[in-house]
């Protein structure tokens, strides 16, 4: 099948792209607003851009009214009436269906903490709490907002890294097992990251 996607639905866009582009790692990112209220929310357009310097990203979509959501508006740099900080935190699996609740939309300034069960502890560097429950945290200060349509692309620098212990050996790798991250597939369904195999180098070419 050959599609243009301009002379797709938006709908059917959406659908054939988060049924190709799989597994997506999510970025469960914590944020706090100007007055102190945090907010708690998942995005799986999510990825690393660079290590020098270390730098994430993650894209936002607008409100179903059209609206931006509390996640980019308190992110948004001091200048634009956002914070300017944020934490991205990992979804895995002994808290997947938390990830998924908090995902449901609340007013701007009620915060998803109050509704699932995770706990918040304080950040190192940055305002907003990380989750207390997750193996890694990455605090990020907001480096650049670039809108893609509708989109907004937060690009964020890792200004203090938090791993658990227990993930690392004394030659900086970790323990993907132990991590136990989780892909979002399409729909509602998720997948999990620990099958893995190796291709050693020198492999053949076919």
């Amino acid at each position: 099948m050959e599609f243009n996607p301009e002379s797709l639905d938006p709908s059917l866009r959406y659908k054939l792209l988060i049924g190709t582009v799989v597994p997506r790692p999510i970025a469960f990112v914590s944020s706090i607003s100007p007055t102190g209220k945090t907010n708690l929310a998942p995005f799986s357009y999510f990825n690393a851009v660079g290590h020098k310097p270390l730098a994430l990203a993650f894209s936002v979509a607008p409100k179903s009214n059209g609206s931006e959501k509390d996640t980019l508006r308190n992110v948004r740099p001091v200048s634009e009436g956002g914070t300017g900080e944020y934490v991205i935190n990992l979804a895995v699996e002994p808290y997947i269906r938390q990830v998924a609740e908090a995902s449901e939309p609340l007013p701007y300034g009620e915060s998803e903490f109050d509704h699932i069960d995770l706990t918040t502890v304080s950040s190192k560097v940055v305002k907003a709490p990380r989750v207390a429950e997750s193996p890694v945290a990455f605090e990020c200060r907001t480096m650049q907002i670039v809108p893609v349509g509708t989109f907004n692309l937060v690009i964020g620098e890792v200004i203090h890294w938090f791993v658990r212990d227990d993930l690392v050996d004394e030659n900086y790798r970790v323990d993907t097992q132990k991590l136990a991250p989780i892909g979002r597939m399409a729909g509602n369904d998720y997948c999990h990251t620990n099958r893995q195999f190796t291709i050693p180098n020198g492999l053949p070419k076919s």
